[in-house]
């Protein structure tokens, strides 16, 4: 009987089991988030405008000099014992002239950011001759500058910002430069009673043939050097005076050469001529025909054929102009049937220069058979 329930009792338990087994779970709804309203967006405080960040600075500060055996010496200058009449305040960073000492012959400012040069700092430095203000930001020099150093030889202002040659220059000077400014003005009288003047570098300004009287060269009686290439002028310099010897007329826009315009000119031995407007036209046949002339350069013009020269000329630049032939019989200074053993006959030309153009080879043989002493060809 105990064995009958005890059987009963476990297959019961047996059923149970397997209807555990097999019930399937059943799927969980997916629950839903609660809906929230959504706030209205609230403006953010604007930011207060920030400052705006300031530039740097113009100018560098200023580079102090070392210590100085003079007690005059300023302190942002360099005054050297070996050298105890030149005051070195180049590369420095200075805006304005510090005061010169008295000993003071040969004053070096260049590459600094002056502006303005005044007398004051030349009350006591009358012995100054010779002063470099170049690569500043220059734009006037007091008259009164020229009143303190009355004995001034060398001025050089180059890479400024003058727009007009200074005035009141001392009768002493004998060099000028004042290239790469903004010079549209050479008020007059600006080189009266300048004799001693032997170098007058005007390169790279402004200027046009209105700004060059007949007469503002005319004082200059000693002038050796006039420097006017790249400027505006469209004619030759009038009044050029008749001593010179290099004249630099560079990157113009000159189209014509006055015939008698080198008349009298006993002494000119450089004429530059490049990157002009100078046709056949615009030369005169016999314009160069001068017996002093050593160098002259007629590169990048609007030149056909080889301009006349005198026999004494040694270099020739012809380079990049329209040339299309060249006859050396045509251009010879003298009769090739002349001796050529007499050495007062044979040209001097020893260099010539005529790539850029439109010549073919082979070189003609008569320009070898008339310039004997030619050393270097460039086609």
């Amino acid at each position: 009987m105990k064995a009958g329930v005890g059987l009963l009792s476990a297959l019961a338990l047996f059923l149970l089991m397997g209807s555990a087994f097999c019930q399937r779970p059943r799927p969980k709804k997916p629950t839903r988030r609660p809906t929230t309203t959504k706030k209205p967006s609230v403006p953010r405080p604007a930011k207060p405008p920030q400052p705006e960040p300031k530039e740097p600075t113009e100018f560098p500060p200023v580079i102090l000099g070392p210590p100085s055996f003079f007690q005059d010496c300023p302190q942002e200058c360099l005054c050297s014992p070996s050298y105890p009449n030149s005051l070195n305040c180049e590369n420095r960073n200075i805006r304005e002239v510090p005061v010169i000492p008295q000993r003071t012959h040969y004053l070096y400012l260049q590459n600094n950011y002056i502006s303005e040069v005044t007398s004051e700092p030349f009350r006591n430095a009358t012995d100054v001759s010779w002063i470099n203000l170049a690569n500043n930001r220059i734009v006037r020099i007091d008259k009164q500058v020229f009143e303190k150093i009355p004995g001034l030889l060398f001025l050089y202002a180059q890479k400024n910002l003058l727009k007009e040659v200074p005035v009141g220059l001392p009768s002493t000077l004998e060099q000028l430069s004042l290239s790469r400014n903004r010079i549209t003005k050479i008020p007059g009288g600006a080189f009266k009673n300048l004799d001693k003047l032997s170098l007058l570098d005007l390169y790279d300004n402004q200027l046009s043939d209105s700004d060059l009287g007949k007469n503002t060269f005319k004082d200059l009686k000693n002038l050796v050097q006039l420097n006017l290439a790249h400027n505006a002028l469209k004619k030759m310099p009038a009044g050029v005076p008749a001593g010179l010897v290099q004249l630099f007329l560079d990157k113009n826009r000159i189209d014509d050469i006055p015939k008698d315009y080198f008349e009298g000119f006993t002494h000119l031995a450089f004429v530059r001529l490049n990157h002009n407007q100078l046709s056949d036209k615009g030369i005169p046949k016999s314009v160069f025909n001068l017996s002093s002339l050593m160098d002259l350069q007629l590169s990048h013009n609007q030149l056909s054929m080889v301009p006349r020269f005198n026999s004494h000329l040694q270099h020739l630049h012809l380079n990049h102009n329209s040339i299309e032939s060249i006859n050396g019989t045509e251009i010879c200074p003298y009769n090739l049937h002349s001796d050529p053993s007499d050495p007062d006959v044979l040209p001097k030309l020893r260099y010539l220069r005529l790539d850029g153009n439109h010549l073919s080879p082979p070189i003609p043989m008569d320009l070898f058979m008339c310039f004997r002493h030619l050393h270097s060809i460039v086609i």
